[in-house]
C-alpha cells in the first residue's frame, strides 16, 4: 500500500533516499473519480517505467475546475485513500492547480506516463524534460470515460 502524503515536504523527504540510491522515479496523475479498469492498467503500466510511482491527484477544486460544479462525485480523500491502496504505488499527492506542470515540477521525475491521446507536447512535456526525465505515453484505452459513464446513467436512471 503507499503513503499518501499531505505535504510537498513530506513527498520529497520520502522521494530523497530513493533518488540518492538510483531508484527510477515514475510520475502519471488523474483526477480518479471512479476508478476503472483503464485506471488500473495506466497505474500497471505506469509502475513498470521504473521502481517508484508517485500519482498525482487532482483535488476537489482542481476537478471543479475542470468539469464544472457537479464533479467530483467522490471527495479528494477518498479518492486519493482509494489510489493509495493499489500495490503498484507508492505515493499519493493532492494537487489544487488544474494541470499536473506544477507537480510534475516538484516531484522531478525520471519518467512521467500520461495517456497518448494528450500526445508527445502535452502540457507537462516541457516540465517532464526540464527535469530532465522522459514522457512515456499509454496508448488510448478504449473505455468508457467516467464523464462517459455518468452521462449515461443520467440519461437512462
Amino acid at each position: 500500500m503507499g503513503v499518501l502524503c499531505q505535504s510537498n515536504e513530506e513527498l520529497q523527504a520520502l522521494l530523497d533516499p530513493h533518488r540518492q540510491t538510483g531508484r527510477k522515479i515514475v510520475t502519471t496523475n488523474g483526477c480518479f473519480d471512479i476508478i476503472n479498469l483503464a485506471h488500473v492498467r495506466m497505474l500497471r503500466l505506469a509502475k513498470s517505467q521504473g521502481d517508484i510511482l508517485v500519482v498525482g491527484i487532482n483535488s476537489d477544486a482542481s476537478i471543479r475546475a475542470l468539469k464544472g460544479p457537479t464533479r467530483p462525485i467522490r471527495p479528494q480523500e477518498e479518492r486519493a485513500e482509494i489510489v493509495a491502496s493499489f500495490d503498484m504505488v507508492d505515493f499519493t499527492i493532492l494537487f489544487d492547480e488544474r494541470d499536473c506542470t506544477d507537480f510534475v515540477l516538484r516531484v522531478r521525475p525520471n519518467v512521467h506516463v500520461n495517456d497518448a491521446s494528450y500526445g508527445e507536447n502535452c502540457v507537462e512535456s516541457e516540465a517532464v524534460r526540464s527535469c530532465g526525465g522522459k514522457l512515456f505515453l499509454v496508448p488510448k484505452m478504449e473505455w468508457e470515460s467516467n464523464s462517459q459513464l455518468l452521462d449515461r446513467i443520467r440519461k437512462n436512471p
